[in-house]
């Protein structure tokens, strides 16, 4: 192989330059990917290097010596830095094998027709030649393309940082400059959402599902920019014209706990809505059912969660007297007043809720009366009494962490 290539070097020099500028012209006119990245002199100029590197290549396989791929895996670093897609830059690869061996063949018939039966061992020994161009190419591409998206993924990360944190590192990109690259406007109608940790949260987190994931706005709902943090998950959401309420049907399908902060009007706000979701989250006790609360629906609950000093000394001031009874006594009267409270003050719905009769709520309610000193008919008591309750329940719920079962 290597005495007929060098017999008809020159004229396959002319054939492969030939060759070179009618790929190049299908090239550009059938793959728009390649038509907005190169001219057709400088893509002819690469197809016909590559040509001749086969070439060479071949040459040096005859001769027993590794074949180079240093052009090649530069030619995958370059492309995948500019962008074309892998196929396209793979589809090329493949036609250059196929022309250059078609006119390979066509200058070796014109030089000696006699000599054709001897180049079918050279088609294995080129295809091998291009085979191991194509994949060197395919390696160093899916290694740029893998390298890049780790540096996207960090620098994204870094700006929604920015904005979830509200001071960035010294020299960082400052809240409105982070929205700016990740293409979120000046003003508009903003929120955050995170996300609980523990057992409702197995199944794939928002981060892996595709349209959150990559932070496209769903056809019917808010865009979200996930961020998955060393405190868990957390996402800013770009509502639009959508209700705060489309969070929680957004989140409904991944079952998890999640808190909701404020909607806020400016990127440069969102590092507060995410202090506040955190605080919404922490209103949802670990062992409840998954769960999105709106901090502004939990607000009484939020308010005990963000001061823990005082929800302690509340829950001793106003219900000591309960918890200090046994544990069966205390169980039954904590859960009577909860229900209550849950039933609007109705002492008929607690009992059927309850599964007992009114009188004995009546009598629960009138012994808690007695032991706390607050009577349920005033207002202020009440208030009271309904913060102290979320006050035990929230400390009950810290005592227990994730997983552990609620005491019955």
């Amino acid at each position: 192989m290597e005495r007929i290539i060098e017999e008809i070097r020159e004229d396959l020099a002319r054939r492969i330059a030939v060759a070179a500028d009618r790929l190049a012209a299908l090239t550009l006119a059938e793959d728009p990917a390649y038509a907005a990245l190169l001219g057709r002199a400088e893509l002819r100029e690469r197809i016909h290097h590559n040509l001749r590197q086969a070439v060479e290549g071949l040459v040096r396989s005859s001769r027993g010596l590794p074949v180079e791929l240093a052009d090649a895996r530069a030619t995958g670093t370059l492309r995948a830095e500019q962008g074309l897609p892998l196929t396209s830059l793979l589809r090329t690869y493949r036609r250059s094998g196929r022309l250059l061996w078609q006119t390979l063949t066509e200058a070796v018939a014109a030089h000696d027709r006699a000599a054709l039966p001897g180049m079918v061992p050279g088609a294995t020994a080129l295809w091998d030649v291009l085979d191991q161009m194509t994949d060197a190419v395919a390696e160093a591409y899916r290694h740029t393309e893998a390298t890049r998206t780790d540096r996207d993924r960090e620098r994204r990360a870094a700006l929604l940082d920015a904005l979830l944190d509200g001071a960035g590192a010294a020299g960082g990109p400052t809240a409105s400059e982070a929205a700016v690259q990740l293409g979120l406007p000046d003003r508009g109608r903003f929120a955050v959402v995170v996300l609980g940790q523990g057992p409702a949260a197995c199944g794939p987190g928002p981060a892996t599902a595709s349209a959150a994931g990559t932070g496209a706005a769903p056809a019917d709902g808010p865009r979200v920019l996930w961020r998955v943090r060393a405190d868990g998950e957390a996402g800013v959401v770009e509502l639009g014209p959508h209700p705060l309420e489309s969070v929680r049907e957004l989140l409904a399908p991944l079952g998890v706990r999640a808190g909701v902060g404020p909607v806020v009007a400016a990127p440069a706000e969102l590092a507060r809505s995410y202090r506040l979701a955190a605080l919404a989250l922490r209103t949802v006790p670990v062992a409840a059912a998954p769960r999105t609360a709106l901090l502004d629906e939990r607000l009484p609950a939020a308010l005990v969660a963000a001061q823990a000093e005082l929800a302690d000394r509340l829950r001793r001031v106003v219900l000591g007297p309960v918890l200090a009874l046994p544990a069966e006594d205390r169980r039954v009267l904590l859960t009577t007043l909860g229900t209550w409270l849950g039933c609007q003050g109705s002492t008929a719905y607690a009992a059927q809720r309850l599964y007992c009769h009114r009188n004995t709520v009546s009598n629960r309610l009138r012994r808690l009366e007695q032991l706390t000193g607050r009577s349920l008919s005033d207002p202020a008591h009440v208030v009271e009494l309904a913060l102290a309750h979320t006050a035990v329940l929230q400390r009950a719920a810290g005592e227990r962490g994730p997983g552990r079962p609620e005491p019955s």
